[in-house]
């Protein structure tokens, strides 16, 4: 997809990896970008730096999203690339609580199967659209100190293949980013985990990295290139790679 005069919507705009996007894609000519984000005056801030469009949307709610897409679409135009970007971090196994589980789940992955049920149609009846999802590199290799981010990421990836493969022949493009650690408010204090054992990347080149792969149209986007090896020797001998990520846990444990 060439991103130049394409109306976008990105969740999580206010910082971060969100925010990096909003700033990549304004650079890259899009007509029009819809900074969506719970703190409005942050998705504000962005929005002022690009001449764009800020919503504040809870993004745990699927009313808050259909609204959003109906309001995008009415002061906007039509949707070209919904960014399914919001997300959130929590500590614990099996026994944290269920609202955090909840919580995990909504937010990492009801968000995007909301975002798809209420844009897909409607792409798919002007011939095809874009949807970016931020799931994570623990979408694919699993999460230390964390059972909730891990499982839900692993249901991010799944969701975006799926629409991949069902929507794909409707003109529906999908790229899911699948980063290791990048310096954001989700990471703070991380620095030195597990997850930023190859190096804590900047939001900025988790962006560069989804404006390549939306306009090559390529699935998986990987900002840190190892995790591709790190997935070929999870699936050539799954429990020699357990092995390995027990004694990951045993360095780091929690987070």
């Amino acid at each position: 997809m060439d991103l130049k005069d394409k109306i976008i919507v990105v969740t999580g705009a206010a910082n971060g990896i969100g925010k990096a996007l909003c700033l990549a894609f304004a650079a890259a000519g899009a007509k029009a970008i819809a900074c969506v984000d719970r703190d409005i005056e942050g998705a504000r801030a962005v929005a002022r730096k690009i001449n764009g469009f800020a919503v504040e949307v809870d993004v745990s709610h699927e009313a808050d999203i259909a609204a959003m897409i109906v309001q995008v679409e009415d002061t906007l135009g039509p949707i070209d690339l919904f960014c399914s970007n919001a997300g959130v971090l929590t500590e614990g196994g099996a026994e944290a609580p269920d609202a955090e589980w909840q919580r995990l789940w909504d937010i990492n992955v009801m968000a995007h199967v909301w975002a798809a049920r209420h844009i897909v149609p409607r792409m798919t009846e002007r011939g095809g659209g874009y949807l970016l999802n931020t799931a994570s590199a623990a979408g694919l290799l699993n999460q230390i100190g964390s059972a909730p981010y891990g499982v839900t990421k692993h249901a991010a990836v799944g969701l975006a293949e799926w629409l991949a493969i069902t929507h794909g022949d409707a003109g529906i493009k999908v790229s899911v980013l699948c980063p290791q650690a990048v310096r954001t408010a989700m990471t703070e204090g991380l620095e030195d985990h597990v997850a930023a054992i190859d190096g804590m990347l900047e939001p900025e080149d988790a962006a560069r990295a989804c404006v390549n792969a939306i306009r090559d149209e390529t699935f998986l986007v990987l900002p840190h290139a190892g995790v591709l090896d790190y997935m070929r020797l999870k699936t050539a001998d799954y429990d020699k790679w357990i092995g390995g990520m027990r004694k990951l846990n045993r360095r780091f444990g929690a987070l």
